[in-house]
Formats: C-alpha cells, sequence, structure tokens
C-alpha cells in the first residue's frame, strides 16, 4: 500500500489561507462607509392612544357576582 505524500501539504494550507485572507480583505476594502455620522437626537413623543383617554375596566368571571 503507498504512503500518502504529505509533503505539499503545508505550502497548499499556507497559500490558500494567504489568497482566502488577501480576498476578504480586497472585498472590505470595496465597501464604503460614512466617514461621519451624525448623531440624531430623538425627542421623546407621548402619543394618545384612543384606549388611554377613555376609562375601561376588565372584569374577571371569577370577580363577578353569581347571579
Amino acid at each position: 500500500m503507498p504512503q500518502l505524500d504529505t509533503s505539499t501539504w503545508f505550502i497548499t494550507i499556507m497559500s490558500s489561507t494567504i489568497t482566502l485572507f488577501v480576498l476578504m480583505q480586497l472585498k472590505i476594502s470595496m465597501l464604503t462607509f460614512p466617514l461621519s455620522p451624525s448623531i440624531k437626537y430623538t425627542e421623546l413623543m407621548k402619543t394618545d392612544n384612543p384606549w388611554e383617554s377613555k376609562w375601561t375596566k376588565i372584569y374577571s368571571p371569577l370577580s363577578l357576582l353569581p347571579q
């Protein structure tokens, strides 16, 4: 049974790793990011919900008087 020649594995793995690293760096360098992001201040605005202006009461079935 012939032996598996592993003498070139190191070079193959290293060259693949370097190639992937370079490709990822090129891919990332093509992206554009905003240079100075501006801070947006948002004021808290109270919204009027229809159910806040009405008086509502929820009756639990256990709290109802038997009739």
